[in-house]
C-alpha cells in the first residue's frame, strides 16, 4: 500500500440538529462494507483504499481519539498498544506504548504484529515511520476529523473494519441524540444573543482556537460564539485584540498545550475584561475538548450547563 500525498479533504460541515436527522439513515454513510465476513474495506481521509482479509484485530491507533472510538464500539479488545501520551480510557493505558503520536516506534510497532495502524493526518504527507510500515505490509489507515460529521463518519468506518458496524452505528445515534438534546434546550438563539467565548489554547504566547478548530464546532453546539473570527485552527493572539473584544466568557485549556496556567485574575491587565471581573471562567481539559473524538460530545454538555445553567442540566 502507498500512502497518498494528495491534499486531505475536508468534510462538510453539518448543523448538529440536520445531522441527527441525518444518522437516521446512517447506513447510507458507512465508507466500506464486510463481505461474507471475510473481507472488510473502508476508504480512508487520504482516499486511500484500506482491505483486510478478515477485519482488523490487531490494532495500534496512533492517536488517542482514535483508540477512544475502538473501545466504545466495543472494539477495545482489539486494541494492543497505544502511544505513550494515551491513557483513556483506563484500559488502554495497560498497554505496552510504542511512542509518540509524531514519532511512533516502528520496531516496536512490527514486533507486536498489527493487522491495522491509524494514524492522524497531522501532516499531509507521509513521515518516515509510516512510510517505513507501509513498506513492511503493515496497512496504516489515516483519518482528518475536524467536526461532529466527521467523527461520526470515523467511528463508523471504524466499526466497518472491525466488524462492529452495529454497535458504531448506535454508538453515532447515541451521540447525535446527545447533541440533539442540547441544541432543544439551549433553543435557537439569535447569533447576538449568545454569548462571546474567548478559548485559550495556550497563555503564553497567548494562543485561542480559531474557527477552523474542533473547540469551534464545541462553542457553537453548546449556544456559544467565537470571539476570535481567524478561520485557522489556532490562532496567535494579541492582549489588545483580547480586551477589545472583551468576551463573556473566558475559557483556560489545561493539558500539556497550555501546563499549569496562571489563573486569569492573576494576569496583568486582565482584570479589564469583563469575564474575569465578573468570575466567568471556565477551566476545560484538553484532551476532551481539544482531541476531535467522542468526548466532544462530553464538552458540548459541560460547556452548555456552564454557559446557559438555567436550560441546560446533563
Amino acid at each position: 500500500m502507498t500512502v497518498s500525498r494528495k491534499a486531505i479533504p475536508r468534510g462538510r460541515r453539518v448543523a448538529v440538529p440536520a445531522f441527527f436527522l441525518i444518522c437516521s439513515f446512517c447506513a447510507l454513510f458507512l465508507h466500506g462494507s464486510v463481505v461474507n465476513g471475510i473481507c472488510a474495506e473502508i476508504v480512508d481521509d487520504l482516499g486511500q483504499p484500506i482491505k483486510l482479509k478478515t477485519g482488523a484485530t490487531r490494532i495500534i491507533p496512533l492517536y488517542g481519539a482514535f483508540a477512544e472510538m475502538l473501545f466504545s464500539i466495543g472494539a477495545g479488545d482489539q486494541v494492543i498498544g497505544r502511544t505513550q501520551a494515551d491513557t483513556f480510557p483506563p484500559e488502554l493505558a495497560r498497554l505496552p506504548s510504542v511512542g509518540t503520536h509524531m514519532r511512533p516506534n516502528v520496531e516496536m510497532i512490527l514486533g507486536l504484529k498489527p493487522d491495522l495502524v491509524i494514524q492522524s493526518a497531522s501532516r499531509k504527507d507521509e513521515t518516515p515511520e509510516i512510510s517505513r510500515l507501509v513498506d513492511s505490509g503493515v496497512p496504516v489507515a489515516v483519518f482528518s476529523a475536524k467536526n461532529f460529521a466527521e467523527i461520526f463518519s470515523v467511528v463508523e468506518r471504524l466499526g466497518v473494519i472491525t466488524g462492529r458496524n452495529s454497535e458504531a452505528a448506535a454508538f453515532v445515534r447515541s451521540l447525535s441524540q446527545r447533541l440533539e438534546r442540547v441544541s432543544n434546550a439551549i433553543g435557537a438563539a439569535d447569533l447576538a444573543a449568545r454569548p462571546k467565548v474567548f478559548f485559550e489554547i495556550r497563555a503564553e504566547p497567548l494562543t485561542g482556537a480559531g474557527r477552523g478548530s474542533i473547540v469551534n464546532e464545541i462553542l457553537n453546539a453548546a449556544g456559544a460564539v467565537n470571539a476570535i473570527k481567524n478561520d485557522k485552527a489556532i490562532v496567535q493572539y494579541s492582549l489588545e485584540a483580547l480586551l477589545l473584544e472583551n468576551p463573556d466568557y473566558y475559557i483556560v485549556q489545561e493539558g500539556p498545550m497550555n501546563k499549569s496556567p496562571v489563573p486569569p485574575a492573576q494576569r496583568p491587565h486582565y482584570d479589564r475584561l469583563n469575564s474575569v471581573r465578573d468570575g466567568r471562567i471556565v477551566f476545560a481539559d484538553e484532551f476532551i475538548f481539544s482531541r476531535p473524538g467522542p468526548r466532544c460530545v462530553d464538552a458540548v454538555e459541560f460547556l452548555a450547563g456552564k454557559l446557559h445553567p438555567g436550560k441546560f442540566v446533563k
